[in-house]
Formats: structure tokens, sequence, C-alpha cells
């Protein structure tokens, strides 16, 4: 069947790992698919805001990378919550994130990312500065700060890694990467076929952090090393600024994968994105391929006779109206 007349051509299918299970989203839905104690995948659906995903805004460069950012903590966030019900059984409580504890956990959440991965290197690197008398070599420290970034986000990842629950996670990681490698390479999406595709993507959010990271220090510099509070609040104003340039990059590089020169540029991006992901097995996969599959009849890619039927027609408390 023909692609939806409104779907963006080429589009750029993304997703996530929640637990137990994988969030798919494409230009006018998201599904979510998560496998429940008794073995059986639970699939909701979430329309997608039209003005956030397929509005102008998406069509304007460095504007459309704050979508993104919203996309991934506000959408993903509450997906992560409500799959968390899911997971262990208690789908009739899955409402309760749609109110105001859902917006309380994405403000905390975002808080918790800012503090820990902005505002704490940058005091860390002026503690240094100061330490080691670097005061007149303003590139220098916000290199230095650059580097604690990236070594707290490889340690943050690195010690969540260790927790049982969280290898799963990545394992659908892997699940949901090696779905869309399968998809856009123009396989057939059962499980053994999907299976044999790489486990990285180079629209991955692993990516996109390690990006930002790099950003981050051209940005910075040119900023020298004010006073320290009027420096905290750059780190923290800059944000949407950052993101939006780091998208664009990642956007460039993903559409360019044919040329030596970016296949070579990314292979850092790639090469973090093992800290996050894990071979998933089959069952993983197939649930990555059920939530997929309900993108596709949204697009109306595929007949709904090839997907997986929805559990029941409430809509899962993820994204906005």
């Amino acid at each position: 069947m023909a692609a939806n007349s409104s779907t963006p051509k080429q589009f750029s299918y993304g997703g996530q790992a929640v637990i137990e299970g994988v969030m798919m989203r494409g230009a006018h839905k998201a599904a979510i698919a998560v496998r429940a104690p008794d073995g059986k995948i639970v699939i909701h659906e979430q329309p997608l805001n039209a003005a956030l995903y397929r509005g102008r805004i998406t069509r304007t460069p460095f504007i459309r990378g704050m979508v993104g950012l919203w996309d991934a903590l506000g959408l993903g966030t509450r997906a992560l919550m409500w799959s968390a019900n899911i997971a262990v059984g208690e789908e009739e409580d899955s409402k309760i994130f749609d109110g105001p504890l859902g917006w309380a956990t994405l403000g905390f959440s975002l808080v918790l990312g800012i503090g820990l991965f902005f505002l704490l290197p940058t005091a860390a690197a002026s503690g240094l500065e100061s330490l080691l008398g670097l005061q007149e070599q303003s590139f220098l420290v916000n290199l230095l700060e650059g580097v604690v970034r990236l070594a707290i986000l490889i340690g943050y990842i690195s010690l969540i890694a260790l927790m049982p629950d969280v290898k799963r996670l990545f394992g659908y990681h892997g699940a949901e990467h090696k779905t869309i490698n399968a998809y856009e390479a123009g396989a057939e999406l059962t499980p053994e076929v999907v299976a044999r595709y790489p486990i990285e993507h180079p629209r991955c959010g692993t990516a996109f952090l390690l990006t930002v990271v790099l950003v981050s220090i051209l940005v910075f510099s040119f900023l020298g090393r004010p006073p320290f509070l009027i420096l905290l609040a750059s780190r923290i104003l800059l944000v949407p600024v950052i993101a939006g340039i780091a998208y664009e990059i990642i956007r460039f590089t993903a559409k360019h994968m044919d040329n030596p020169l970016i296949r070579l540029m990314i292979i850092p991006n790639l090469a973090l994105q093992h800290l996050t992901t894990r071979q998933p097995d089959l069952t993983m996969i197939e649930v990555a391929i059920s939530a997929f599959k309900r993108v596709l009849v949204s697009e109306n890619v595929i007949p709904e006779s090839e997907a997986p039927p929805l559990v029941d027609e409430q809509l899962a408390p993820v994204g906005g109206d």
C-alpha cells in the first residue's frame, strides 16, 4: 500500500527501549509494545501532536532539534513509566502518570539531567581551573569541562549497565536498532531476519549525547570563562542551542552514510552505542517488530492485517495531545 500522503518522504523512524519493551515513533503515532508477565505482548498507540511532529517546525533547521529533545524527554520518559506498570502487571494503574505526577517526574528528570551533565562538569572544571592556575586558558578549561562531561556520561552509563534490569533494557535498545536497520535495508521483518542486522544505528540517542558533548565544547569556548554564576546560567540557557546544533549534525551524518569521511567521523558515536545496547534475543526482537508494525500501519505502509492487534483501543498516557 502506498505511504501516507502526509508522511514525509524517506521518513526517519525512531524509537527507544522501555521496560520490557520498545517504543517506536512515526510521523503520526507512537506505538509501545511491552512483554507482560504472562508472556503476552501488550501494545498501545498514541497519536502525536501534528504541530510538533508534522508541522513547519519539523522543517526548520536547529529549531526542530528542540522537538527531538522534547520527544526524548517527554514522550520517552512517560512511555518508560507506562511500560513499567505493564511489566509488573499493573496496567489498570497506568493512567496515574497522565497528570501532575507525570509532569513532576518529567521535570525532575530534566533538572537531574541538566545538573548532572551540564552544571556538575562546569563546577568541576572551575575548581580545576583555580587549582591548576588556568585562569588565562579559557579554551583549555572549556576543553577540560568537556572531558569531565564525557567522563561523567560514560561513567554513569557504565554503572547503571551493571544492573540486571538495565541490561535487559539495553537488550531491547539493541532490538529497536536492529528492527529499524532491517526495515531501512528493505528486509523482511521477522525475528530471525532482523537478528542478523547491526546493533548500531547512526540516529541513536546515545550518538546524540556524544555530539552534544562535542558541540558544547565549541559553543562554550566562545564565551570564555565569565563569573561563576553567569557561567552556570549560560550552561542552562544554551542547552536548546546546543541540542539544535547536535540534532542537525546527527541528521546530516545519517543522510550521508555513503560518504567515507562521514563514516569515519561517526566511529566514536557508533562505538559509544556499545555501552547502551546489548545483543537482544528473539523474544525481544519480536516485541520491537510488533511496535514498529503498528507504526507502519498508522503510516499506511502496511495493511492492518500484517500487524499485531492492539490489546485495546485505550491510548497509553504518553506525549502531548
